[in-house]
């Protein structure tokens, strides 16, 4: 499976999150909250029942149930928010992260209309997780050399990490930069020019791994996602390595075959 058929697959694994029996209103709230997550919500409404539940299912199978309660922000005891307490202990009175008892079940988050900027901001992210765990592999396509050559100081400093093997991808358009500490992959595959990754093996830590994957649907404007499913991250390493692991740039500026 390539990137853009996974990108597409997880496309298609979209989750629905139902709310019953609740305003409309709330059912917006929770649109507006998830919008950058792979679920549609929906709203229903049942004769008996209680009062304000959602059902999360995935491929017409139940996932879990909760109460619209426990997936919005309820303000602690000193007036906070559960956005704004997250990370606190449970004593103090606060929900946690917002939305937990269906994140928790949603292991990739699709987003959409991400700009240049936007990849690159989402980028640094697992950029600078790989820099503080300082061990494994970081891999990071850039779709061409001349995007590549732009961010030449910032992956010259993560290759100059001694026990971080820094793998960078790119189709052979521009001039590349000059390498010292990293290796440069040239693939001569759409996916190269098209996609836009940077995935993190955790550096022998499942809790570390994490990955972005994006399609340019458009100039400039990427959808996709980003996961910290560690079968996900394994699976786009492991396919960039056994596709485009004997690609490295020669030193006269070629790819190997």
């Amino acid at each position: 499976m390539s990137l853009i058929e996974l990108i597409a697959g997880v496309e298609a694994h979209e989750a629905t999150l139902t709310v019953f029996n609740a305003d409309p209103a709330v059912t917006d709230e929770l649109r507006e909250y998830f919008a950058d997550r792979n679920v549609r919500i929906v709203d229903d409404q049942t004769a008996s029942g209680p009062e304000e539940f959602a059902v999360l299912a995935r491929d017409g199978e139940f996932v879990t149930a909760v109460t619209v309660d426990d997936l919005l922000p309820r303000p602690d005891g000193d007036g906070k928010s559960g956005d704004d307490a997250v990370g606190q202990e449970a004593d103090t009175g606060t929900t946690g992260r917002v939305g937990k008892p269906v994140l928790d079940h949603l292991d990739e988050t699709m987003f959409t209309s991400y700009t240049r900027e936007d990849m690159v901001a989402a980028s640094r992210e697992i950029e600078d997780r790989a820099w503080r765990v300082g061990d494994g592999e970081l891999h990071a396509g850039f779709q061409t050399l001349d995007v590549l050559t732009g961010e030449a100081d910032t992956y010259a400093l993560l290759g100059e990490k001694e026990r971080l093997d820094v793998h960078a991808y790119a189709a052979d358009e521009g001039d590349a930069p000059d390498v010292d500490h990293y290796t440069v992959h040239v693939g001569e595959t759409a996916e190269i020019r098209e996609t836009w990754f940077v995935a993190y093996d955790g550096g022998g830590y499942d809790e570390a791994k994490c990955a972005l994957l994006a399609e340019e649907r458009a100039p400039g404007e990427f959808y996709g996602f980003w996961s910290y499913d560690p079968e996900t991250v394994d699976y786009i390493i492991d396919y960039l390595t056994e596709r485009y692991g004997g690609s490295e740039r020669t030193d006269d500026g070629g790819a190997t075959a």
